[in-house]
């Protein structure tokens, strides 16, 4: 297993009560293992209380990125939430923390990263 932050990494926009999640890999040879182990089931799961209602995923296999639609609570708003993140950007990082398998034929997390 490893956490997502290490083979892909995420941006978060907001509308309305609606934040999206886009999901990219750093190498494109991991996409269908995002595809595959990060359904839109498992990141509602994962994100619990700041989802309210059904995640949408979206592939976009021309860029080789995911994009997840997840409804927040109608209060849940950039005007009125009260929560410290009004806007959602920190769910990206949150979706990063997930764990997914990563199988032994797949390259490895930090191949192609610079350690700098």
């Amino acid at each position: 297993m490893v956490r997502l932050y290490e083979i892909a990494h995420s941006r978060a926009g907001d509308k309305g009560n609606v934040t999206t999640l886009s999901l990219i890999p750093y190498e494109p040879a991991l996409y269908p293992v995002l595809c595959e182990a990060v359904t839109p089931e498992e990141v509602g799961r994962h994100l619990g209380e700041r989802v309210v209602g059904e995640v949408v995923r979206h592939r976009m296999d021309g860029v080789g990125a995911l994009l997840f639609v997840c409804p927040r609570a109608p209060g849940d708003t950039v005007t009125e939430s009260l929560r410290l993140d009004a806007h959602g950007k920190s769910m990206s990082s949150a979706l990063l923390e997930m764990e997914v398998p990563l199988e032994r034929e797949h390259p490895s997390p930090s191949s192609g990263r610079s350690s700098q």
